[in-house]
């Protein structure tokens, strides 16, 4: 690995996306190092650009998800965007999809159509329910899918189900795609074999549910949620404390326990017969917050993060988005950069891989169709030819660059 190239350098990645899941995918790839070429539709792009304009004007979806890519308007629907994105295809090692139910079929992008006219070509195609069974057909968003497998009865109160903050599902699915790739990736420089793979987000959320999918099967119930907890562990919870934080204490195991009765000053718990198992523990569940709530809300949540630490508890304080921002654990370790945008310098965290002599370039955030003219150079357009694929509506307006752009 040289200065400045990443793990994936000279590998390129055609994307056909939109909303998160795939966008999260080859997002991460780009942080990898690959070339991640984005083709977006030319009146509008991926609509994840709309959602909002919190970003000084720009979707804070999308500039959490497009960094580093390159952005080509194509209009696959027309004879010549579709021709162009063949084009593309011959020289790109991957193309990720996640289009609604049959569009890659009616764009003549199944699988089977690339693997005749494209055979050196990787391709995954991330779905809401996969191939075949009942739902096949269905449009899939984040709420969707998690309301469907379940993630939402695990979540929240008994009677106030909720969904997860974080889109789990839409990016649970996309860093299966990465694994999925970086497995088709070396499997191919191993052996020679082409992959053509998919992932959806419906068996990718099943796959998270699965403990709470076994404890149903082989106890006949459902197990009950219970907000800012675990209906598995006991005590694991939120508590108030004297200063109007919220503190979270954990214990996993049995000594952990032990440790957190003496905490509290009542060390003849930890060793009761009632409390001795995790299963007692969670039956008793609301008689031992009771007791740990009346002992956090006697002390501010300094002196009950240091007696936990003192004790070996796990502990936590519970944060806002805002409070998030000036995290000591984020400052203190330089998790922040400025990364470039249509509009300007923004800030956002380094990827989680961490590799010892190399960081992630944190390029920049693309305007739309900015790279259109130069990537159609790569593949030997004019400026003639690309005028007259405007004219035809194959791609998209002039690109708008960061200089052309109005500050919001």
């Amino acid at each position: 690995m040289t200065d400045g190239e990443g793990m994936l350098a000279g590998v390129t990645v055609v994307a056909i996306e939109q909303a998160v899941s795939a966008p999260l995918c080859t997002r991460t790839l780009a942080d990898l190092g690959a070339r991640v070429i984005k083709i977006e539709e030319p009146t509008g792009g991926d609509f994840t650009r709309g959602y909002d304009d919190s970003v000084n004007g720009l979707g804070s979806h999308f500039v959490w998800l497009a960094r580093g890519k390159e952005s080509v308007t194509l209009n696959l629907k027309h004879e010549s965007g579709s021709e162009i994105l063949h084009r593309l295809l011959e020289k790109a090692d991957v193309l990720v999809s996640n289009l609604g139910p049959g569009a890659t079929t009616r764009l003549g992008l199944s699988p089977a159509m690339l693997r005749s006219r494209h055979p050196h070509l990787i391709t995954l195609e991330i779905s809401g329910y996969g191939e075949g069974g009942p739902l096949a057909h269905k449009r899939a968003y984040d709420l969707l899918i998690q309301a469907e497998s379940g993630a939402c009865a695990i979540t929240g109160w008994a009677d106030a189900p909720a969904k997860p903050g974080p889109p789990m599902a839409d990016a649970c699915t996309g860093l299966y795609g990465v694994i999925t790739i970086l497995a088709a990736l070396h499997d191919r420089g191993r052996t020679g074999r082409i992959a053509s793979a998919s992932v959806s987000m419906f068996d990718s959320m099943v796959e998270l549910m699965s403990f709470a999918l076994n404890h149903a099967r082989y106890t006949g119930t459902n197990q009950v949620p219970v907000g800012m907890g675990s209906p598995a562990v006991a005590p694991y919870s939120a508590y108030e404390t004297a200063d109007g934080e919220t503190v979270v204490l954990g214990t996993t195991n049995d000594g952990e326990w032990t440790r957190l009765a003496a905490m509290i000053g009542q060390p003849e718990l930890g060793t009761a017969e009632k409390y001795r198992t995790n299963a007692g523990r969670v039956s008793a569940r609301e008689e031992l917050d009771a007791l740990i709530g009346q002992w956090c809300r006697a002390r501010t949540i300094a002196e009950i993060q240091q007696a936990a630490d003192r004790a070996g508890i796990g502990n936590a304080r519970y944060n806002t988005p805002l409070g998030v921002l000036e995290h000591e654990q984020l400052t203190q370790r330089g998790r922040w950069r400025t990364v470039q945008t249509p509009v300007g310098e923004i800030v956002a965290t380094l990827p989680p891989p961490v590799f010892q002599g190399w960081e992630a370039p944190m390029r920049p955030v693309p305007a739309l169709g900015e790279h259109t003219d130069a990537v159609l150079g790569e593949l030997g357009f004019s400026a003639d030819d690309l005028a007259r694929l405007r004219a035809s509506g194959a791609i998209g307006a002039a690109p708008v660059t960061a200089a052309d752009t109005p500050r919001r």
